[in-house]
């Protein structure tokens, strides 16, 4: 286990150390929420590195990382816990319970994100990422807001279990639709944006170093450019990582039109977006960033 980072530089480097490029605005609210003991949520376009943060938090802290993926139907028995009933008819008919109170029991349970987070845990308190929040329903908000105000989960056949210690937790958001108001008051917020060219050329490097330093600097800069057009969806920094590495893979020293559009699929994800981008618009951007780069 390491301890806290005990300043803003401190985090930008325990970030920096495991790759993660960020910017100081996300550094100082990282290191408050830390120091606070506050969750923090984090709002962007999907790619942009929100999820990443709780990674290398946990990676550079040496905690458990534990992941609630968020997605429409979850409930708090998903979330929590669940009784394995299997087991527990085996029990009943071995006679080895000792009837209903007997099969209620802890070793009958089936621990989820949530429980598992309010448990004690080697190195630490684990960093819980609740990751995509937007995608539950919103009666599951309504059911974090003990969770996170208490850092508390209750299960009716056993009661109330309280983390020795709160977890560090992370929330993100795609912002498919609004988490409403009483959820983001007990948080710590920040809008993690998508990066400018400098410190996507510094991620890149970090990510994929094999690549050529000229290949890189137009990788970025014809993703940039991308974001900047009338499409669907734009592409996020994964995405950048994602073609680079693809590139790489083909042994590409410098983009062409035509590697273009065989590699488009690693960009973009939306075949409306892929026919727009093919042929003329896709030369004429990359003609633009040559230009800009010489």
């Amino acid at each position: 286990m390491t301890d806290l980072p005990g300043s803003i530089d401190a985090v930008e480097a325990l970030l920096e150390g495991q790759g993660y490029v960020g910017s100081r605005a996300l550094a100082t609210v990282v290191f408050l929420a830390l120091r606070l003991g506050k969750p923090l949520f984090l709002e962007g376009e999907a790619g942009v590195g929100k999820t990443e943060i709780a990674k290398v938090l946990a990676a550079g802290l040496g905690r458990r990382l534990i992941r609630l993926q968020c997605h429409e139907g979850l409930d708090a028995g998903a979330a929590v816990s669940e009784w394995n009933f299997a087991a527990q008819m085996i029990a009943i008919r071995a006679g080895e319970a000792g009837g209903r109170a007997g099969v209620f029991s802890e070793e009958f349970l089936i621990e989820r994100p949530l429980l598992a987070a309010m448990r004690p845990q080697p190195g630490g308190a684990p960093v819980l990422l609740i990751d995509e929040l937007d995608r539950a329903d919103e009666p599951f908000e309504a059911f974090l807001l003990e969770a996170l105000s208490d850092f508390q989960v209750t299960i009716p056949e056993l009661g109330t279990v309280k983390a020795p210690a709160p977890p560090i937790v992370i929330l993100t958001s795609n912002r498919t639709r609004e988490v409403h108001d009483a959820l983001k008051r007990r948080c710590l917020y920040h809008w993690v944006d998508y990066p400018a060219f400098d410190r996507e050329l510094a991620i890149l490097k970090s990510r994929v170093p094999d690549a050529a330093a000229a290949l890189t600097r137009e990788v970025v800069a014809f993703v940039q450019a991308l974001r900047g057009a009338d499409l669907f969806k734009r592409p996020g920094v994964a995405e950048t990582i994602d073609w680079a590495k693809c590139l790489l893979a083909l042994d590409v020293i410098a983009l062409s039109p035509e590697v273009i559009a065989d590699t488009l699929g690693a960009i973009l994800k939306y075949q409306d977006d892929i026919q727009k981008l093919n042929g003329l618009e896709a030369t004429k951007i990359l003609n633009e960033v040559k230009k800009a780069l010489t």
